[in-house]
């Protein structure tokens, strides 16, 4: 027996601003949106889905589990430029400053990394 990612879930107080987010981030396209869920898809079919879920309360710490992306067509500094334009922020999670990624946050706060974004 083996498992398979069925989809990512992400937990949102505004979940439309955060499905805008990550549809221009990922070049994803909302699937199905019924009440608390927003279901996202790859444009080309390339990647896990993510459903986007409704919650009352706003995230308090750092994530325990997180997404690691790679830039594809662009370097990874771009891509940085590109989310950082899009809503995301930078964030420190305790990182060394000589790391070969970046660590940003989604509009809710949910860190992730994009990868190969030093001595590109």
């Amino acid at each position: 027996m083996t498992l398979s990612f069925a989809q990512i879930a992400l937990d949102s107080v505004e979940p439309r601003r955060l499905a805008e987010f990550w549809i221009q981030a990922l070049n994803y396209r909302v699937d199905e949106e019924e009440e608390g869920v927003i279901s996202l898809v790859p444009r080309n079919g390339d990647g896990p889905p993510i459903d986007i879920l409704t919650v009352p309360e706003h995230k308090t710490v750092k994530n325990r589990l997180h997404l690691d992306l790679r830039a594809t067509g662009s370097t990874g500094s771009e891509e940085v430029r590109r989310l950082l334009d899009l809503g995301a922020v930078r964030a420190d999670v305790g990182q060394n400053p000589d790391v070969t990624w970046t660590v940003l946050a989604d509009p809710e706060g949910n860190e992730f990394c994009v990868l190969g974004t030093s001595g590109e």
